[in-house]
């Protein structure tokens, strides 16, 4: 039960840790894409702490990590497109008009 206990007080601190960096790192755009793939990361390991803590199936696991691919696939066509028609990834590059 210990062992589960520091586990879980780990993943909190990761997804703190994710979200610090998220907030503080808003310069360029692959920083706040890799601070969201390490929420999605320390989501996933509470996900499957608890699951694997109440006896249940892992299917909802499968859902998410699909969910998560596609998010990660999307952020980096995003990325990649910025960078082709702006130079960087900077968000002080776009403008709002």
């Amino acid at each position: 039960m210990m062992i589960i206990m520091n586990m879980m007080f780990t993943i909190i601190y990761m997804y703190l840790l994710g979200n610090m960096i998220f907030v503080s790192k808003h310069k360029h755009l692959l920083i706040v894409l890799l601070s969201l793939e390490f929420i999605v990361l320390s989501i996933f390991f509470l996900m499957m702490l608890f699951l694997n803590y109440i006896e249940f199936d892992m299917y909802m696991l499968m859902v998410f990590l699909v969910f998560s691919v596609c998010e990660g696939a999307l952020g980096l066509s995003i990325l990649v497109s910025m960078i082709r028609t702006h130079g960087n990834d900077y968000f002080q590059s776009l403008s709002m008009l």
